[in-house]
């Protein structure tokens, strides 16, 4: 059973060191409690009370991993209702099904695996393979499976509810670390001794949430930690409103028989491509640990990719560029600098417009913690004087022959206070919008 708050907090050192993020053991203690903190933040904590609070510590939704390698997906983990209460931590794997039958399983899993698009700094790309059991032949089912593990690096949810058929593939596969799919009320026992020998993460298959609750106890008790639950809805209304209601419960009612991440199929809540696509964003933004459509193509992929890292980009973290200089085309002593600030889609921009003028330059990445250029400059955070200090100490005056910076045109009421800081320097203000750094370059010199 979860403990409470002040049960906790007699457990804590009660050293209120603030070490752990919040100022007292009684505020880490309430937030422990509540799923909003895990106890390693504690460095304090005695073995003794670790033991004890291992439960209470425990994410109101399980961790899990599925899949080896770069592909990899880390699902579940979750504490929180609303991204904007703290984040979403653990995006859910996108897959694409295919069936042991189907002809060029190969070249499917190729292609698959070729959609990776580059995006502020980060790989986007589907990770999964649903490798469905429509054939009933173990043997044709390995070879599917050995198809896409040679062919990609895509993993896998093996799909078949015949534990015979399952066992000999799943035993291939182990070192892949599938997600093995699915227990049902009718193979349950069988499942978990294939899963739970191969340790390797297993699936529910219920008609509905309560009979995912009896399955999840019944696995439980068997030792297994590491499910995945199938509510069985596969109408879009019934599957939203199972998202929900299995979030609740493990969030705000402590339900550990619903405490673990979910599968949901947006290939049975559409007849073409855009209907799934559509289905699969309401899952992505509805707690979906892993979705599955019946197909990937370019098209449907990108927009869901892009969705994903949206909602599971921490709204509290400014992504960003690490502060330093950075050289684009290899520059000369004589090329262009500009700074800006180290947002990393202000960073990506406008290094992505200098790489496309083919003018090669010095670009100055200053930390502002994460802002825009507009927002740092009227939060204080990219003033003359600062920009100034910046540039004397990253040492760029030992690279360059001219002394002649660019800040962005946005910013252009600090040029005087640069020029103060910087005795000698020539500061150019560039151009407003980065799509206007091309024609900038071209026609750059030092004293301009």
């Amino acid at each position: 059973m979860a403990l409470t708050g002040i049960q906790i907090f007699k457990l804590l050192p009660k050293t209120n060191c603030g070490e752990c993020g919040v100022p007292t053991c009684l505020a880490f203690a309430m937030n422990l409690a509540a799923g909003k903190a895990e106890l390693d933040s504690c460095p304090y904590v005695s073995d003794e009370a670790r033991e004890q609070l291992a439960e209470a510590s425990a994410p109101p939704i399980r961790p899990l991993t599925v899949g080896s390698g770069d592909t990899a997906v880390k699902i579940g983990g979750e504490t929180v209702l609303f991204r904007h209460e703290k984040t979403f931590f653990n995006p859910p794997g996108i897959a694409g099904r295919i069936k042991d039958t189907d002809e060029g399983i190969a070249d499917k899993a190729k292609k698959w695996a070729e959609f990776q698009y580059e995006r502020v700094g980060l790989n986007l790309r589907p990770e999964l393979v649903f490798l469905e059991c429509a054939s009933g032949d173990a043997a044709k089912f390995e070879a599917a499976a050995k198809a896409v593990v040679d062919n990609s690096d895509l993993s896998l949810v093996l799909a078949c509810e015949d534990p015979e058929v399952m066992a000999p593939v799943a035993k291939a596969m182990k070192d892949k670390k599938p997600l093995v799919y699915a227990a049902t009320n009718a193979n349950a026992d069988k499942m978990s001794a294939i899963a739970g020998e191969l340790g390797l993460p297993l699936a529910i298959k219920a008609a509905d949430i309560d009979e995912a609750i009896a399955l999840s106890d019944e696995l439980t008790e068997a030792g297994h930690k590491d499910l995945v639950i199938d509510s069985g809805a596969r109408d879009i209304a019934g599957l939203f409103q199972d998202q929900v209601a299995i979030r609740r419960s493990a969030l705000q009612q402590q339900n550990r028989s619903l405490g673990f991440p979910t599968i949901c199929f947006a290939d049975a809540l559409g007849t073409d491509m855009g209907e799934q696509v559509a289905a699969a964003a309401m899952l992505i933004a509805k707690y979906a640990g892993i979705v599955v459509l019946d197909d990937m193509t370019a098209e449907a992929v990108f927009p869901l990719l892009l969705e994903r890292l949206n909602i599971y980009t921490d709204p509290q973290r400014p992504m960003t560029q690490n502060e330093g200089i950075y050289e684009i085309g290899g520059p000369s002593p004589d090329s262009p600098l500009l700074i800006t600030t180290n947002f990393s889609l202000t960073y990506f921009i406008v290094s992505g417009e200098i790489e496309s003028s083919r003018v090669p330059s010095w670009l100055l990445i200053k930390d502002t913690e994460g802002l825009s250029v507009m927002t740092a400059w009227a939060a204080g955070k990219f003033s003359g004087d600062d920009v100034g200090m910046f540039v004397k100490k990253i040492g760029i005056e030992e690279k360059i022959n001219h002394k002649s910076l660019v800040i962005p045109g946005y910013a252009a009421a600090i040029a005087g206070d640069v020029e103060e800081e910087l005795p000698g320097w020539n500061i150019q203000v560039g151009p407003r919008e980065a799509a206007h750094l091309t024609k900038f370059l071209k026609e750059w010199s030092p004293g301009k």
